[in-house]
């Protein structure tokens, strides 16, 4: 079956479909990366965005099983790709990728010329689009027409649809750390279960210094995870981050989670222009000039003039001059842009979840 993804500014690129025989419209972005497809689609932080992979072969290892995914569904809006492999060949692969997107329901495309998609979106910046599938006699669309009720996951507070619906507890450390869920990855918890503490999950909104949760649940430090969507439509979310800083207790978000906590802050952020997706975005700490490869996924970012004086830059994006990291001069409060938990991806931020826990 042919297919087609249309532009908002009504450029159309042709492809065939591989994936569920659907319409879909979200925010079309682009991910370097060149493994990970698995880990990708499953990112709660793709949710509503059509993903682009600027890496030629797709599906050429399948996919594994739920273990390894970064939450319990594909997250993504749409795929696509220059090129689909329908054999796969890796000795975890439960399923073809094609098979995947049709059980869940997941338009996508190939055959699509990737990298002049990929150059569009990088010079013009990411735009609205839509996946539309019919049969090989649908019409010709041209340049010039246009297409309404296309989805914009910037407009409204998406993270109700990512976030968990209840409090969850992982693992039996003595140290507790509350997962603020705005989205998160899985390997989040995995990273920090694996180092000794106690993880309690609760939803995007949930007030951590309820006077009645706090009585049944001590905790030692706060986490805000990743997430989709644009950070200031988080307003529940941000005012009891604030309460949080208020009474001192140790915080650490990542990516959504440096944007909120930026924001609870009284700082500012801004929409980039194509934003950092993949796992090769080399980032610096300003003080000890390190430099390491980090996997991120993010389309915001933190505006670090507008931060106060009791605040410094901790990383900075090397390709663009970014901010990827703040922390606070004396209190317990930092954040990072990136993924240290890096799966799929590098693993040289890793050292962060350590800094972190030793402030509990």
């Amino acid at each position: 079956m042919q297919g087609k993804l249309i532009l908002s500014d009504g450029t159309v690129f042709l492809g065939e479909s591989f994936g569920a025989e659907e319409s879909s419209s979200g925010e079309v972005v682009f991910n370097t990366g060149m493994v990970g497809y698995p880990e990708s689609l499953t990112d709660p932080s793709y949710f509503g965005q059509i993903l682009v992979l600027t890496y030629p072969l797709a599906g050429n290892y399948g996919v594994p099983k739920k273990e390894f995914w970064e939450s319990k569904k594909i997250q993504v809006k749409g795929l696509i790709v220059q090129n689909y492999i329908d054999n796969p060949s890796h000795f975890e692969s439960q399923k073809t990728l094609s098979s995947w997107l049709k059980e869940e329901g997941i338009p996508a495309l190939q055959g699509i010329d990737t990298r002049a998609l990929t150059t569009k979106l990088r010079q013009h910046g990411v735009m609205l689009g839509e996946i539309v599938n019919r049969d090989s006699s649908f019409v010709k669309t041209t340049k010039n027409e246009k297409r309404t009720a296309i989805y914009d996951p910037n407009k409204e507070n998406i993270l109700p649809y990512v976030s968990t619906d209840n409090v969850q507890t992982y693992g039996s450390g003595r140290k507790n750390i509350i997962l603020i869920d705005c989205g998160a990855k899985e390997n989040i918890i995995r990273f920090l279960a694996k180092r000794g503490v106690r993880v309690t999950r609760v939803p995007w909104d949930f007030d951590v210094l309820d006077p009645g949760f706090r009585q049944n649940c001590e905790f030692d430090g706060v986490f805000i995870s990743n997430g989709p969507g644009d950070p200031k439509q988080a307003k529940r979310t941000i005012e009891n981050v604030k309460k949080v800083l208020a009474k001192n207790i140790p915080t650490l978000g990542i990516c959504l989670g440096s944007q909120i906590l930026a924001l609870a802050a009284g700082g500012n952020t801004f929409k980039l222009k194509f934003g950092h997706r993949g796992q090769n975005q080399p980032v610096q700490d300003v003080h000890s000039k390190k430099a390491i490869i980090t996997s991120q996924n993010h389309g915001f970012a933190v505006d670090m003039k507008s931060m106060g004086k009791d605040w410094e830059e901790w990383f900075i994006n090397l390709n663009d001059g970014t901010n990827e990291g703040i922390r606070h001069k004396t209190k317990p409060f930092m954040a990072v842009q990136f993924h240290p938990e890096a799966n799929p991806g590098p693993f040289d931020g890793g050292y962060l979840f350590d800094e972190f826990i030793k402030k509990l």
